[in-house]
């Protein structure tokens, strides 16, 4: 259960997304999934790497998600921001040999 609640609160963070330019990595799908998967790693490392059931839940769990949303979402924005500024050459082939005439 704490599962769910750990991907509800990385949703949760995504939807503030929309106040930063769109630079993000993937696009704004790419900031959805490193939302999820920062809350969720973050979330299950401060659980003590167990998976909490449904009658142990309290609501410090869904407050130790979101620095894991943030930082994913941070993390997302950088990379994609490097990798606009910054696009990779694209590779046409081996180049022909030149003759010494």
């Amino acid at each position: 259960m704490s599962l769910f609640v750990w991907v509800m609160m990385g949703i949760a963070v995504w939807h503030f997304a929309v106040w930063v330019p769109d630079k993000f990595w993937g696009g704004i799908v790419g900031a959805f999934v490193a939302a999820i998967i920062g809350a969720v790693i973050v979330g299950f490392c401060l659980a003590g790497f167990k998976i909490i059931g449904r009658h142990d839940l309290y609501i410090g769990l869904a407050l130790e998600a979101i620095p894991g949303a943030l930082i994913a979402l941070a993390a997302s924005w950088y990379f994609g921001r490097h990798f606009e500024a910054h696009p990779r050459r694209r590779h046409r082939g081996p180049r022909p040999a030149r003759s010494r005439a």
